[in-house]
């Protein structure tokens, strides 16, 4: 298939001097260079997301209901 792309100048030169380095084509060598990104792209593992525990001590006030807003309030001192 044939595409268009922005390419920066420098990259491009480099790129077409590689290739000329290596006896292969600049679309050889992109074709490769996307093959090697994508595998190295698939073969990560995704970080699991760590969630913070609190490992503390504590907990409800006996006798609070935690359902209510105005028990909670009370609870605290702020049933103004």
């Amino acid at each position: 298939m044939k595409t268009t792309l922005d390419i920066n100048d420098q990259l491009l030169a480099d790129a077409k001097a590689l290739a000329a380095q290596q006896r292969t084509s600049l679309t050889r060598l992109i074709e490769e260079a996307l093959q090697l990104r994508l595998r190295v792209h698939q073969e990560r593992p995704r970080a699991k997301a760590r969630l913070p525990v609190f490992k503390g001590r504590g907990g409800m006030v006996g006798g609070v209901d935690p359902l209510s807003n105005k028990a909670m309030q009370r609870a605290l001192g702020d049933d103004a």
